[in-house]
């Protein structure tokens, strides 16, 4: 098999160790693996990095073992050309695995041009991606808090929730404050209300009638300095996000993002930190797809197709997509909202949001990569494309009724 790469190494990468392969020619036509443990601190490391140095290594292959790879990646990025490996692509033969096989197989994968390397975003990138994850993880924190609070409230009987549409929101957090102090009383509680739900005094008065204990007291107010710390930190997260991204988007893509509908502020933010502004790492908007995991799977067999699920993917980017495909449902009057709606009522809402999803990164793809501004086809896109199909289908809808249908242009009527 035809030799790819003179000096390279494979890594297997753990917790505390990492052993290395080296291959390098011995002189005499043929090649001589080197094999040696190191620990994983950063001293150590820097040895590592040394080793691969005298050996004159040009790419390092490894796995992507969970978060272990990360340290080993940030040392050696800037001096060797590290391939970061999905672990499924260089599974060794069962029965035979070791810690050093491990490594030689990979050294060897690595060294005849058998492995395809993972996309690993530039250092910029990397560290605004890990702002904004962080942020998500802590808004859906914030949103179980907040249903915790809903919880305590139904198991003290107090139904607040069923009249205002914000249980958080102004009022009810005056209310719960309150209650919070020891006010139990009902009418006083309603009295609190303030702008439109004022409108509903007689119901917030039967609402917040209930069986408030002590420990009901306690955990509401808990639950409610745990929502003002996490809010807190999403605002903090915000402001330097916000801040970073002046730099990262210089050719002002967040704003085209945004203009897509269903896509909000923090949802084009996700998108532009986890695909990046260099659309040419991937060849078509469908290897685009593919990657974020929202392409079909592919299950074949004796020449017939079964059924298949997405594939696996970036699941930070396919979680947003997919949120924003349902606030697109929602939507009226534009093309993905009309997508979703003739998907839906076939298909069901989820496989419509997961498509609508897919559209939205087709979409996204082409803003980035020709840097050109978001143009909606209309939400009678579909009816304009095959108007006569849509003209029988009525007609015979109506036909069927026991009516006589005549088609006349409205100019001609007119």
């Amino acid at each position: 098999m035809e030799v790819v790469y003179q000096r390279c190494a494979g890594l297997d990468v753990h917790k505390k160790t990492v052993v290395a392969c080296r291959m390098i020619p011995d002189g005499q036509g043929s090649f001589r693996r080197d094999i040696r443990s190191f620990k994983t601190m950063t001293a150590d490391v820097l040895l590592l990095a040394d080793w691969l140095r005298a050996g004159q290594v040009t790419h390092v292959a490894m796995e992507s073992t969970g978060v272990y790879w990360k340290p080993i990646f940030n040392i050696l990025e800037g001096e060797f050309e590290v391939l970061l490996v999905n672990a499924q692509h260089i599974k060794f033969v069962p029965g035979r695995k070791t810690d050093v096989n491990d490594a030689q197989w990979i050294a060897q994968l690595l060294q005849h041009g058998l492995l395809k390397a993972s996309f690993i975003p530039p250092l910029p990138q990397r560290e605004l991606r890990e702002l904004v994850r962080y942020r998500t993880q802590l808004v859906q924190e914030r949103a179980r808090e907040i249903n915790r609070v809903q919880k305590v409230l139904e198991d003290a009987n107090l139904k607040l929730g069923s009249v205002a549409s914000e249980v958080l929101g102004v009022s009810g957090r005056d209310m719960l404050e309150h209650i919070i102090a020891g006010q139990d009383d009902p009418m006083q509680l309603a009295q609190l209300a303030r702008g439109v739900l004022r409108k509903k005094i007689v119901e917030l008065e039967r609402a917040l009638t209930g069986r408030i204990r002590d420990s009901h007291r306690l955990l509401l107010k808990l639950h409610l300095e745990h929502i003002d710390e996490l809010s807190a930190k999403v605002e903090t997260l915000s402001s330097e996000i916000e801040r970073l991204l002046i730099s990262f988007d210089q050719s002002n893509a967040l704003a085209r993002l945004d203009s897509i509908p269903g896509v909000s502020t923090q949802v084009a933010q996700i998108l532009l930190t986890e695909l990046g502004t260099d659309m040419s790492r991937f060849p078509t908007a469908n290897h685009a797809a593919a990657w974020a995991g929202l392409a079909p799977g592919k299950n074949e067999s004796a020449g017939r197709n079964h059924s298949a699920k997405v594939r696996d993917g970036n699941q930070h980017l396919k979680a947003a997509l997919v949120q924003a495909a349902h606030a697109v449902g929602h939507m009226k009057d534009n093309y993905l909202s009309a997508q979703f709606r003739r998907l839906a009522a076939r298909r069901g809402k989820k496989r419509a949001a997961v498509a609508v999803a897919h559209s939205i990164l087709v979409i996204a793809y082409y803003l980035l990569k020709r840097g050109t501004e978001y143009v909606d086809l209309g939400g009678d896109y579909f009816d304009r494309r095959n108007e006569q199909y849509l003209q029988r289908t009525l007609v015979n809808r109506l036909e069927k009724l026991g009516l006589k249908v005549t088609l006349e242009p409205l100019q001609a009527a007119s």
